[in-house]
């Protein structure tokens, strides 16, 4: 197998021989790690059931960690799912990669479709599968919204959505969701969003992919699958808590496959994720913070911002120029766009995480206003 280079490598590489100004402070922000402390009441969690560290834990998890996911899906999306239905997972990062490996394994000559520029897991997996690739591509002409030519959907066996969406901010409105439904049931592909940003946003909630089909009356969730994370939601990427959920069907055979994949989660982890997953304020509380950088980022920068996620997706003449030049002169480190597409996709834009906190947003904001003005 033949893997890209991850996004943060090709920076690195980018970078290696460039001497950034020491006037300035530095400021990172290429990962979309949130840069705030986890809630207290989560340490203190994790602290007070380390003693189960004695334990093995189940490849299926414990079921007081099913119950709060199950129970959040009711709180955030008035979605009873089943027990069957959910399966918590170690991160989102392995399901991503080893879950489409399980479904297509069993095609031939599997093909996947997938949005670009994308979470490079979505390739990866594509790649350890053997299967052939069709980029989705998202871009200022589209509004970055997911189209893709009925023709060459009737060839598909997986395709991944990410919305809301890593890196542009998009979102789907409650008909481009049924519609992407409609096309699943009528060309009968599996169809997978990953909802990892659904509680990162300013104003609307986004939509889950279960909670469109619910109200189609889709109750079984055939050939439907979402996942989700604690780890922008809680500021606990850490913790390695998320999800897979949807058709049962499916999931009863990829939950054998994982008891052979060693990604059992320790019971410590469970615990402090359970008490996460069922607590809403602090959520709402790490929200605030982001939606304060999505004001400022509107206000110094005079641009409109995406709805969702952390994320500005700026257009720049040269994207690796501009991730040159703003490490260069004012210490700031971004991810050239080009680095998370394929095939030209972002090599206009650079992805900006605001992740830290309003103070040392601001900070950036201002050198990134000086610098786009030139």
């Amino acid at each position: 197998m033949k893997f890209e280079k991850y996004p943060f490598e090709k920076l690195r590489e980018l970078l290696s021989d460039i001497q950034p100004n020491e006037e300035y402070e530095a400021i990172d922000l290429t990962i979309g790690e949130p840069q705030f402390h986890t809630p207290q009441f989560i340490q203190d969690s994790l602290k007070n059931s380390s003693e189960l560290l004695r334990k093995y834990p189940k490849s299926a998890g414990e079921e007081y960690l099913k119950r709060s996911m199950l129970d959040f899906m009711q709180r955030r999306f008035s979605i009873n799912l089943n027990s069957n239905q959910l399966i918590p997972t170690f991160g989102t990062r392995e399901v991503l990669f080893n879950f489409p490996q399980y479904f297509l394994s069993d095609k031939e000559n599997p093909k996947v479709a997938f949005t670009n520029p994308f979470y490079q897991i979505y390739e990866g997996a594509a790649i350890a599968s053997k299967a052939e690739i069709e980029y989705i591509n998202l871009t200022p002409e589209n509004r970055f919204k997911p189209h893709l030519a009925e023709s060459k959907l009737k060839d598909i066996d997986l395709v991944i959505l990410n919305f809301p969406n890593n890196p542009t901010g998009g979102t789907l409105t409650l008909g481009e969701m049924k519609k992407w439904i409609e096309l699943s049931k009528k060309y009968d592909f599996l169809l997978l969003n990953d909802e990892c940003y659904s509680e990162i946003y300013t104003d609307e909630p986004p939509l889950s992919l279960l909670e469109v089909a619910t109200s189609m009356g889709i109750l079984d969730f055939k050939n439907l699958l979402v996942i989700n994370s604690i780890s922008k939601r809680s500021s606990a990427p850490g913790l390695r808590s998320g999800f897979i959920a949807g058709d049962s069907s499916i999931l009863t055979g990829y939950m054998q496959y994982r008891t052979y994949l060693g990604t059992a989660i320790p019971l410590p982890l469970q615990v402090a994720a359970a008490e996460a997953w069922n607590d809403d304020l602090h959520a709402e509380r790490n929200r605030e913070i982001y939606r304060e950088n999505m004001r400022l980022a509107k206000e110094i920068l005079e641009i409109d911002v995406s709805k969702a996620t952390f994320y500005l997706w700026l257009e720049v003449e040269d994207d690796l120029k501009a991730t040159v030049e703003l490490y260069e002169d004012f210490n700031i480190k971004v991810i050239a766009g080009r680095f998370l597409g394929r095939n030209g996709m972002g090599s206009n834009f650079i992805r900006v995480a605001l992740v830290e906190s309003p103070e040392k947003v601001k900070l950036a904001l201002n050198r990134l206003k000086e610098y786009l003005r030139g």
